[in-house]
């Protein structure tokens, strides 16, 4: 029973730490792809003043790692269309929710 158990508990995590991504390799992404619209790391200031900045959508409470890949997936604003993979966008990801500590 406790290996069943034990199991479910490595299958069930591994979904999660495949989508957890790579803060670091998310801020060069970022860097590349994000930079030209949206202010990106703290104390900067974006170039175009309507686009939400890193740090805002961080510090809302309300952005899961869901809505964070439907911000970046679907169109928005005169947003780009992306060129992310999946795990580069879950790299994004990361990098955006690392700026809430």
């Amino acid at each position: 029973m406790h290996r069943w158990a034990a199991a479910v508990l490595v299958l069930a995590a591994a979904p999660a730490a495949a989508q957890s991504g790579d803060a670091e390799r998310g801020r060069a992404l970022a860097e590349r792809h994000c930079a030209k619209c949206h202010a990106i790391a703290p104390g900067r200031t974006g170039p175009e003043p309507a686009v939400p900045s890193f740090m805002r959508m961080a510090a809302d409470p309300e952005q899961t790692r869901g809505s964070l890949r439907q911000f970046i997936t679907l169109p928005h604003y005169e947003m780009e269309p992306q060129t992310l993979t999946s795990a580069e966008i879950d790299d994004v990801i990361a990098y955006i929710l690392s700026l809430r500590r």
